[in-house]
């Protein structure tokens, strides 16, 4: 596992040797669980309240790169103080399949934050995908009139005002020049060392390598085909190569592949950066290997154990563990009275949390005092040039903080309890066998777990949350059908029905300006 470390202090008195005691914690906690640091990143002297600091805007810059897969910060608090910084952060990292690990709290602080925050995430996936609607609709449009969409333009291809293909002269002769190549003979790596060599780039201005020149072999846009989003209209737009020497080439592309390999399946640990060895308090990893049979089997291994012999923890088989784990998660969905209590903490939590917007509302209204003031002294007949000034000083400065004011309301607005109920009863219904569904499980309700020789510890995200289950407990597990969710309680009484349980930040953040409907209840 490759990662990174940030380091970050707020404030002059702090100096520099608060930074270098952060960095040899989390050096410390790298090697401990095995994580190769490539970069480090550093803020001096700035807040964690905000996120305009430049070492940590690059750095989730860089995780577009897919160059680290986590973030190492001393404590959590060094990433961000603001949850919904945090949230929008997070979920930019997720994206990019990177996760923020504390090198000091197995358990991390804030509880109640991190359920919201999962909130957050979620409804920013719906208002993603209901955004794409509406903007697909637009593109769609375009597309059946062929018309350039967006995105990276093929090389070869440029577009006028009315976004229409035209064949670009510079550019096209090279993508020629490669299917030409190829059909001759040459391989893949040797053609763009030609390219290369006469000084030729790619449609980004980069140098070329093998992925371009296997994305323009295969690219039937060459042929004239219009391709958007699933939309394929033949001779939609001027071709640059024939059929026949395209399908000469992919004749070619096909006899070159290796023979088939064995797959070897690209198995997903959701446990990872939440499975602690009981021993040695070091991360449990994926492991894979096959028996004397060709059978395949999973685990998660202690890294201590796995990298440098230093612990002999066993490991644990991946099936097992992780089913046990999302049984105890949906047992906790179906307590309504912990539900209930939840979103009450939840709601409590972000009631207190918005320190800026009374501030604002509070000068509003002594600003509104002002004019008031002003007013009524130019009804008696006070008016003089100072006057007129002050209360043209007065109602733009009341403008202003009503801006601030909505801008505040947009980007933290607040969740009703409808609004939370209904997001904890849409995860009742999702399907704890879909891996993407069990991911969703494990990151919004697991902080930890703690795998020990004769018990495992859960840790969940909110206060109490804390549970042990003995080997007893796990012998009784053994005779469940764990691939079932667990009944719901007796009180339970209302059902809703959803197709597709998506709810994140972006949605949330856009309350303030978009009506939310919610299924009705039956």
């Amino acid at each position: 596992m490759k990662g990174v470390i940030y380091a970050r202090y707020s404030s002059d008195n702090q100096r520099d040797e608060s930074i270098d005691g952060q960095i040899r914690e989390c050096k410390a906690f790298a090697e401990k669980n095995d994580i190769q640091i490539i970069c480090t990143y550093i803020d001096r002297a700035l807040s964690a309240k905000t996120d305009n600091r430049p070492d940590f805007q690059k750095m989730i810059k860089d995780s577009s790169r897919r160059e680290f897969d986590c973030i190492i910060v001393w404590k959590l608090d060094r990433f961000a103080r603001n949850r919904y910084d945090s949230a929008h952060y997070k979920n930019i990292l997720k994206k990019n399949n990177v996760r923020v690990i504390s090198a000091t709290e197995a358990i991390s602080q804030g509880a109640e934050g991190i359920l919201l925050e999962s909130v957050l995430e979620g409804m920013a996936e719906y208002y993603s995908v209901e955004l794409s609607e509406k903007i697909n609709r637009g593109l769609t449009e375009n597309a059946l009139k062929c018309k350039y969409n967006g995105g990276t333009l093929a090389l070869g291809y440029k577009t006028d005002k009315e976004q229409n293909y035209h064949i670009d002269p510079e550019t096209a002769p090279i993508v020629e020049e490669i299917f030409k190549l190829y059909k001759n003979g040459m391989c893949q790596r040797d053609i763009a060392n030609t390219l290369n060599n006469k000084g030729l780039r790619n449609q980004l201005g980069r140098k070329f390598n093998i992925n371009n020149i296997s994305r323009i072999l295969t690219n039937r846009r060459y042929i004239g085909e219009y391709i958007y989003s699933g939309t394929v209209i033949p001779d939609g737009i001027p071709a640059i190569i024939s059929k026949e020497l395209f399908l000469n080439v992919q004749e070619i592309i096909e006899k070159n592949k290796r023979a088939p390999a064995m797959h070897k399946a690209e198995d997903e640990y959701i446990l990872t950066t939440k499975l602690y060895c009981g021993k040695c308090m070091s991360f449990m990893v994926g492991e894979s290997g096959r028996s004397g049979t060709k059978k395949r089997y999973t685990y998660y291994k202690c890294v201590s154990a796995k990298k440098h012999k230093t612990c002999d923890k066993k490991a644990v088989k991946k099936d097992w563990i992780e089913k046990v784990v999302i049984h105890q998660i949906m047992e906790t969905l179906m307590n309504d009275n912990l539900m209930n209590d939840l979103i009450d903490r939840v709601l409590e939590f972000m009631s207190s949390e918005n320190t800026i917007l009374p501030t604002l509302k509070k000068e509003l209204k002594e600003v509104d005092k002002s004019i008031e003031n002003i007013l009524d002294a130019i009804e008696k007949g006070v008016f003089t040039k100072s006057t007129k000034e002050r209360l043209e000083k007065l109602e733009l400065r009341k403008q202003e903080l009503e801006t601030e004011i909505s801008e505040e309301n947009f980007n933290q607005p607040t969740l009703t309890r409808e609004q939370l109920t209904y997001w904890f009863e849409s995860l009742k219904q999702i399907n704890p066998e879909k891996t993407a569904d069990k991911r969703r499980l494990v990151d919004t309700f697991i902080n930890s777990i703690i795998v020990h020789d004769d018990r495992i510890e859960f840790y969940f995200n909110f206060k109490k949350g804390a549970k042990t289950l003995t080997k007893a407990d796990l012998d009784k597990l053994s005779d469940l059908d764990l691939s079932s969710p667990p009944k719901r309680n007796d009180n339970f009484q209302q059902k809703i029905v959803v197709s597709f349980c998506s709810f994140l930040y972006s949605l949330l953040i856009f309350l303030s300006s978009l009506k939310l409907s919610f299924p009705d209840k039956s």
